[in-house]
Order: structure tokens, then C-alpha cells, then sequence
């Protein structure tokens, strides 16, 4: 993809968006040619006008452009205000000059509908997009998948192993790959999964054996067991033991590995407070070479059970 389409942040440090914010000429030329640029948002002023800093030119974005808002709905204040300290991305608009101080009005709204129109407008499931963890909420996460439009990645969707909130899997600003679940052109939304680039049930316990002790995270704590992920799409079932609390690192003993019934049966050796997670991600899908999957399978061939994701 373009990059002047990639999630904010990931535009800044490039040399041609350096080489055009650093001059007035720069911001005149790329006036001209409607380039979509990026800068850190300095302040935001009583009136929620954000001001951007571009070195010797002061950069002004009214609020009516700081965001593309659907039909009806009204920009919040709390969108324009947590954008201070932040890159965010911004068409030139106009350049004027104020007590002979050149002022660049900008749009990170013209941005948007720039970025909706000719980058968003195409994307359909199954393609792979780099996003930007956003906001997360205990039902998911808000990640931004180009010029700060904000799709949603819901909790069920961010791994096969279960997790009691986003948190525990990601962290606010972190850049991931994603995939394009489903995109609703009727109500203007697309959501996103991320489970799919994970690996499948074999991919994931193959870096395991039986009679191995590891270490992984206790997830769930059921009447039947207590569920431990060794890792973000594998996760084995241990007998019940007291004094265990969800989020504990646990060490485990591997019993045996099932593929036929996608099953790992654990003996619970000991836990303690997680203070450094031994959970990795791993991607199985190469993001910088494959940009779409039609299907995705978890579950081994030989399993009855079929968990899979159809784009």
C-alpha cells in the first residue's frame, strides 16, 4: 500500500514528509500537489482548534477538521483533545500570513476522506493492513488502519486463546498487522480480526512435546479446570488446583498433545503474580509479502471439531 495511507505515526520520520514540513516552500508545494503529510500536535486552545508544529511555520487546524464525523454525528472534544502530542495527518489547505508570521491552515479531516476514498473504499475481507492500537475497551480493541480511521477488533477476534481483556495482549500505540473481517459499506464501518496470523492448532504445538515443563499464563478457571495459554492461539487444560488467580504465570507439565481432539493436557506444577509475561506473539503469516487470505483453518485435518474463518 501507499504509505501516506498508513496508520498516523508511521508517516512522520520519512524524508519526503521531513523534506516538506520543514520549509514554507515545502508546505507551499505540497499545497500545491495535495500531499497528505504528518506533525505532532503542539496545542489545543479553548475553542478545540488544534495548533501543529511545523518549525518556523505555525500550523492551525480548526476543529471542524480535525476529523471526518458520519452523517449527524458531532466531533467530541476528547477526539480533539487526546490528539495533543500526538502525529497526526493533515492536508494544506491555505497558506496565509498573520503579523508577518506564516500561517498553514490544515485538514487532517480532507486527509480522511482522501484516505476513505481511495485506499478504505477498496480494502475487502481477508486483505491485511497494518493498524495502530488506539483505545482498548474490555469488549476490544480500537485500532487505526490508515490516516486515523478507527476500526474495531473485538475481543473474540484478537486470538484463539481466551484473554480477559485486549491488555493482555496488546499495548496503546502499538503498531500491529491485522485482517479485514467484515466491511459494512452501508453504515460506514469495517472490523478487523487478527487471530487468523497467528497460526494454526498444529503451527503452535509443534514448538511443544510431551514431558516438556514450560511456563505459560492462566487465562481461564473453570468448575472442570483451569485453561493455560502457552501461547496467543494454543492453550491446554489443567486439573483444578487452589491458591490459582487468572493472569498467574503457571509452570506446567505437558501430559500428552491430541491433535485429533485440538487438546493439551497439563499437570499444574506451581504459579506465582505475573510480573513478566513468558507469552510471545508470533506471526505465521509474513505481512510484508502477503497482503490477503481467502481462508484460514485452525483446527488440525484429522479433528472432527472444524474451527476455521471463511473471508
Amino acid at each position: 500500500m501507499n504509505a501516506i495511507y498508513m496508520p498516523e505515526g508511521l508517516l512522520y520520520d520519512t524524508p519526503q514528509n521531513r523534506e516538506y514540513i520543514s520549509s514554507l516552500q515545502g508546505l507551499e508545494r505540497a499545497m500545491r500537489d495535495g500531499k497528505i503529510l504528518e506533525a505532532p500536535a503542539a496545542m489545543c486552545d479553548s475553542e478545540m482548534n488544534l495548533y501543529i508544529d511545523l518549525g518556523g511555520v505555525r500550523g492551525v487546524m480548526p476543529r471542524q477538521e480535525v476529523a471526518l464525523c458520519r452523517e449527524g454525528e458531532e466531533l467530541k472534544s476528547i477526539a480533539v483533545i487526546t490528539r495533543v502530542g500526538k502525529p497526526v495527518c493533515f492536508k494544506v489547505t491555505a497558506i496565509t500570513e498573520e503579523r508577518g508570521i506564516p500561517v498553514a491552515h490544515l485538514s487532517r479531516r480532507a486527509a480522511q476522506i482522501e484516505c476513505k476514498h481511495t485506499y478504505l473504499g477498496d480494502l475487502i475481507p481477508g486483505d491485511i493492513v497494518p493498524a495502530k492500537v488506539t483505545h482498548m475497551e474490555s469488549f476490544g480493541a480500537f485500532v487505526d488502519i490508515g490516516c486515523g480511521i478507527v476500526s474495531l477488533l473485538t475481543i473474540d477476534c484478537i486470538s484463539v486463546s481466551r484473554i480477559s481483556h485486549p491488555a493482555d495482549r496488546f499495548s496503546t500505540g502499538e503498531y500491529i498487522p491485522v485482517v479485514i473481517r467484515t466491511v459494512d459499506r452501508e453504515n460506514d464501518r469495517i472490523f478487523v480480526s487478527h487471530r487468523e496470523l497467528l497460526g494454526t492448532w498444529e503451527e503452535n504445538a509443534s514448538a511443544f512435546a510431551a514431558t516438556q515443563t514450560v511456563s505459560g499464563i492462566v487465562r481461564s478457571i473453570e468448575d472442570y479446570g483451569i485453561f493455560v495459554e502457552l501461547a496467543p492461539n494454543l492453550a491446554g487444560l489443567a486439573e483444578c488446583k487452589s491458591g490459582v488467580k487468572v493472569g498467574d504465570v503457571a509452570s506446567v507439565y505437558i501430559k500428552s498433545i491430541l491433535p485429533q481432539r485440538m487438546k493439551i493436557k497439563l499437570v499444574l506444577i506451581d504459579s506465582a503474580a505475573n510480573i513478566c509475561s513468558p507469552i510471545k506473539r508470533k506471526y505465521y503469516i509474513d505481512t510484508n509479502t502477503v497482503t490477503h487470505i481467502d481462508r484460514w483453518r485452525y483446527s488440525p485435518d484429522c479433528c472432527n471439531r472444524v474451527v476455521e474463518t471463511v473471508f
